[in-house]
């Protein structure tokens, strides 16, 4: 702070002094106006000595001394008013240096500045403000209207309305109901409620954040350094060009005003406020990179090594598909196996009883539950006997129906577990579930193949066959499976030895890998966990397509700063050009080197800018989420095409007919009306945000083919015989049914990316 005041007060007496050597000089008085410039000059040049030596005593060498040497210059040349100018332009240059680095820092200072100090704990029937570091884990506080959640807690109030735009990037409040767990650091957008401690102010998320964001502000990019020696060797160019002038003609105003105009700013400055600037754009989309050198590492990233498990997966088990047996109704066996697994803690009882809330299922209430442990339970469910588990417990010895067997062999292609349903001893059904895919993962590949990383490996502790099937769905290089933490670290150096590596993790087990590679990403992580320590990158959202994003911001601030120092040492150059041949005076020549400063300035600062623009028109991010709400619903009926089309393969000829019909209707009542919406209406508003149209055109393509199927389903439907059915005629009608299906999910996948990529853009 009293360095900021001293620089503040050079730069008001040096304004001061010119001002009266102007005013001394319009009353015709030009040596009291040369006294007034002197004095001007004299105090920012003893500032200027007491800074060099104060850097040489620290052990750093400035490149100051340019300036320095120009204003003693000036004022033993007789050139009162070129000293007073360059010593206004080096006052001034400072305050403009500490202006755009708070400028560039906001966004980052802004994190630690909404920081809670108190909070309000409830005791009893009152209600008492205490520090929050007096808070203690169980304690109930109670959060009002806009304040800042000051720890991390579980929600005791019926709901609450929070904004994590500050932690994750994400704009939309979310609703909180009651026992969900809220992270300190997130703001009240609701009414005033209540939340049960479960870690102290500093294990919490937003105390870990706040360190993060200290380590960001004090580190220092190697490519700054670099920036440094650059600049002093500067220093002995710049002395030379001026004696050379002095050489050449005699004239040491020419040596004078070479001195004037040699700037170094656009080595010293550009580089720092590009790259704090970066931090500063990374932070505000939920990314906290720590410090300029990691941000600088992660430009040149050459190789990404990614953990599986939670990192490009969900992290836990998912419904796949409901497998019905013959007769049987999908949502009816999901219904029952979800019901039953509510008496169990079980991770994959969890899993099964949300898919089966997410359908909209009202669950019934199990009772004389009986659970064998690690095969599944027993219970009766309105007054059935309802049983769900593994294949020895559920299907007698010997060989599986076909139906069954159909599963199982679905199962092992998708790496995925079955949990079979049976009803009094009779197996109904089999649910099919697996870790799947983030929906945000073929985005975040894409977007990393954009930003230029040639190489992307996956390095998991899981079998060899799941994690061969998720590589090869993501087109990844090379999938190393079945590493422990210490393979892990292995795989990290072998790739390093080559170039550099980022390794993107989530869980306690990827510290290691994280500390070892050159950019360690944590993903999703929270402030003060154990891979967040490890990490030079935190990504506060739980989202793998911001690595993507945290690269692109990284090459831009690298690519302003090259910029910056690039042109801003050019006009440096031909300022002291022009100075050496005599076609600029002193005074000139310093304004014009003022003028080259806040240029390079200015131009670093658009790293504060996002790497990306949206376009003319506008996608608000509730529209895409409505979107993909609208592709969720769709999804439910691509599930039952899927289950009608494997009932068609042992319908009874008296039966066919009617599912034939129902997938029909199906068809035309949900995937045509959705696709024509999207022709008509969704694909027009894409195609006024996207900056070419190709991707659209290739999508209407497939909403053709789509119709075309619809209409062939149609035409089998009308012409099916009052009587008899042939087997033909179910087959064409099943291979129809299954294209639909087929060709609808992945278009819909493909859709989805594209509305994330438009929102993304229109909200940046």
């Amino acid at each position: 702070m009293l360095e900021r005041i001293l620089r503040w007060s050079l730069v008001a007496i040096a304004v001061a002094g010119l001002a009266a050597g102007g005013i001394a000089h319009a009353f015709a008085l030009p040596d009291l106006a040369d006294v007034a410039f002197t004095v001007a000059t004299v105090p920012v040049i003893i500032g200027l000595i007491v800074s060099i030596i104060r850097d040489f005593l620290a052990g750093r060498v400035g490149v100051d001394a340019i300036a320095l040497v120009s204003m003693s210059a000036a004022i033993i040349l007789r050139q009162p008013l070129a000293g007073a100018v360059v010593a206004l332009m080096y006052a001034g240059g400072n305050v403009l240096e500490d202006i755009a680095v708070a400028r560039a820092e906001h966004d980052l200072r802004a994190l630690v500045d909404r920081a809670p100090r108190e909070a309000h704990r409830r005791i009893g029937g009152h209600i008492q403000d205490v520090p929050i570091a007096d808070v203690a884990i169980g304690d109930l506080l109670m959060v009002r209207a806009g304040e800042i959640v000051p720890v991390d807690g579980v929600i005791e109030s019926e709901v609450a309305v929070v904004d994590e735009s500050a932690l994750t990037g994400e704009p939309i409040p979310v609703n909180k109901p009651h026992g969900t767990g809220i992270l300190s650091g997130s703001l009240n957008a609701g009414e005033t409620f209540e939340l049960s401690v479960t870690a102290t102010a500093g294990e919490s998320t937003y105390a870990g954040i706040v360190k993060l964001v200290t380590a960001a502000q004090t580190a220092k990019a190697p490519f700054v350094r670099m920036a440094d020696r650059y600049a002093l060797i500067f220093l002995p160019v710049s002395l030379a060009i001026a004696a050379l002038a002095w050489l050449a003609s005699g004239d040491l105003t020419r040596s004078l005003a070479v001195l004037v105009a040699a700037t170094p700013c656009p080595l010293i400055l550009a580089a720092p406020v590009a790259f704090i600037a970066g931090v500063a754009q990374a932070a505000r989309r939920g990314i906290l990179v720590k410090g300029g050198g990691k941000l600088e590492a992660l430009a040149r990233a050459h190789t990404v090594l990614f953990d599986k498990t939670g990192t490009l997966t969900v992290g836990g088990a998912r419904l796949l598909s409901v497998e019905a047996a013959p007769g049987e109704d999908a949502d009816a066996v999901l219904l029952l196996g979800a019901s039953l697994e509510q008496a169990s803690h079980h991770v994959v009882a969890h899993a099964i009883v949300e898919a089966g809330l997410a359908r909209g299922f009202k669950l019934k209430v199990p009772e004389q539950v009986r659970e064998t442990l690690g095969s599944g339970l027993h219970g009766m469910i309105e007054g059935r006997e309802v049983s769900a588990g593994s294949r020895d417990l559920i299907l007698a010895s010997g060989n599986p129906a076909p139906w069954a067997a159909r599963a199982i062999r679905r199962a092992s292609w998708r790496s995925a577990l079955v949990v079979f349903v049976a009803v009094e001893g009779r197996p109904v059904g089999a649910l099919l579930l697996a870790d799947e895919l983030r929906p945000d993962t073929p985005r975040a590949i894409r977007l990393l193949r954009q930003a230029g990383v040639a190489r992307m490996v996956m390095v998991t502790g899981d079998r060899a066959a799941a994690a061969q099937a998720i590589g090869a769905a993501l087109d990844l290089d090379a999938v190393l499976a079945d590493r422990v933490p210490a393979d892990k670290v292995d795989a990290v150096r072998t790739e390093q030895r080559l170039h550099p590596t980022i390794m993107v993790g989530d869980g306690i087990n990827d510290a290691p890998a994280l500390a070892a590679a050159d950019v360690g990403v944590a993903l999703g992580a929270r402030g003060a966990s154990a891979s967040s320590e490890a990490a030079d990158v935190v990504i506060l959202a739980d989202r793998l397509d911001r690595v993507g994003e945290a690269i692109m911001v990284a090459q831009r601030a690298r690519r302003i700063a090259l910029e910056s120092i690039a042109i801003g040492m050019s006009l440096s150059f031909l300022a002291m050009g022009a100075a050496a041949f005599g076609w600029l005076r002193p005074v000139p020549a310093a304004l014009i080197q003022e003028a080259i400063d806040v240029a390079v300035i200015l131009n670093a600062l658009r790293a504060l800018l996002p790497p990306y623009r949206s376009s003319s028109g506008q996608m608000p991010v509730e529209a895409g989420r409505e979107l993909r709400h609208d592709h969720q619903a769709l999804i439910r009926g691509l599930d039952r095409l899927r289950a009608i089309a494997d009932a068609l393969d042992e319908a009874a000829a008296e039966s066919a007919p009617a599912l034939i019909a129902e997938a029909n209707r199906l068809v035309q009542d949900q995937v045509v009306a959705h696709e024509r919406d999207d022709e008509g209406a969704i694909y027009p508003r894409l195609a006024a945000l996207l900056q070419e149209s190709h991707g659209l055109s290739a999508m209407s393509r497939a909403h053709r083919e789509i119709l075309h199927l619809a209409r062939l389903l149609a035409r089998i439907a009308e012409d099916l015989p009052s009587e008899k059915i042939d087997r033909y005629l179910v087959r064409d009608a099943q291979r129809v049914i299954e294209a639909i299906e087929t060709l609808v999910r992945m278009h819909t996948a493909q859709e989805d990316d594209i509305y994330e990529a438009v929102v993304e853009r229109t909200a940046a």
